[in-house]
């Protein structure tokens, strides 16, 4: 089956999960259980859309010396591996999960430097799976080593190619994206409340303010703007309009991968013929929540999502 969505993670990690009674700062802890996963937003993203059956490759640059983890993740789910392995070990993301308030703690270790030749190795693999229409996910941080600009490299050749580029990022490397000129920025992003701050510069403390960042964003020549509000849902805005999706019901646990699965919703949507602004808002959301119910960043239940996304509460904001 030929390859039907893209993800791209420079930076991944394999996720540490430990779980505590509660977290006390300055305390000694006894977990309760530990496990460990391949990670990064990219990860998850392919994970989810192969569980929703999407033919997904999984890009990206690993650590040769741990890889196993990814290996294990990408067989298991139907993932095709073309991600470059380098010397070294990916990093370990530690999460820490409270289990009195299901609150989570990350603590992200610094990951392999990377310099222009991996990312020049990981632009031609890119370059040869490229083709008008593919959702390409760019997905997490830089590491070390690259330019605040890699993303938008990535970003230009795939726009290029006629691919439709969803970027989910923040800092330096989100501005460095947006100041791509029109033809070459992304077809789609998710930023958070506080990652659209830091962008505009300013603070965004109602809608009205959050949908003129995101209206300014769409006159620039971003098809889509979806920004994450935590338990208020998200704000979908597009050409045609503006719209808050929310879940019919708030789940608890650990929210890691939840707005990596939203992502993963919005990619599909795309694969999906001529669906409209709330049509992909309802199955972004339903892919978020089934990512929550699931207890696992990287699993979500397909027939789940499909029952679930009728359910999603569409408020039109204009």
């Amino acid at each position: 089956m030929s390859t039907q969505a893209v993800t791209l993670t420079l930076n991944p990690a394999i996720d540490q999960t430990i779980r505590v009674d509660r977290l006390c700062p300055g305390q000694v802890h006894r977990a309760q259980a530990s496990r460990e996963d391949a990670g990064g937003k990219g990860i998850n993203v392919a994970a989810c859309l192969a569980d929703w059956g999407v033919a997904t490759t999984a890009l990206g640059v690993l650590g040769a010396d741990n890889a196993h983890v990814f290996r294990t993740l990408f067989a298991a789910r139907g993932i095709h591996d073309d991600c470059l392995r380098i010397p070294g070990h990916t990093r370990t993301n530690i999460k820490l999960v409270a289990q009195d308030t299901g609150d989570t703690t990350d603590i992200n270790l610094p990951g392999l430097p990377l310099d222009g030749s991996a990312l020049d190795a990981v632009a031609t693999r890119l370059a040869e799976l490229l083709r008008p229409g593919l959702p390409v996910v760019l997905s997490g941080s830089l590491p070390a080593g690259l330019p605040d600009d890699a993303w938008a490299r990535l970003q230009q050749q795939a726009s290029a190619a006629g691919a439709r580029v969803l970027l989910d990022t923040s800092g330096a490397a989100l501005a460095a994206a947006l100041q791509a000129p029109a033809g070459a920025l992304p077809h789609a992003i998710k930023p958070n409340r506080h990652e659209l701050e830091a962008w505009t510069g300013t603070a965004l403390t109602d809608r009205a303010a959050l949908r003129q960042a995101a209206h300014a964003l769409i006159e620039r020549g971003v098809a889509q703007v979806v920004v994450s509000l935590g338990t208020d849902g998200a704000l979908f805005v597009d050409r045609t309009g503006a719209l808050l999706a929310r879940p019919p019901m708030l789940a608890t646990g650990s929210s890691v991968g939840a707005g990596d699965a939203m992502v993963a919703g919005m990619a599909a949507a795309l694969l999906e013929p001529a669906a409209t602004l709330a049509e992909s808002a309802r199955l972004a959301t339903a892919f978020s929540m089934s990512r929550l119910h699931s207890g696992d960043a990287r699993r979500l239940d397909a027939t789940q999502v499909r029952a679930w996304k009728a359910d999603v509460l569409i408020e039109p904001l204009d």
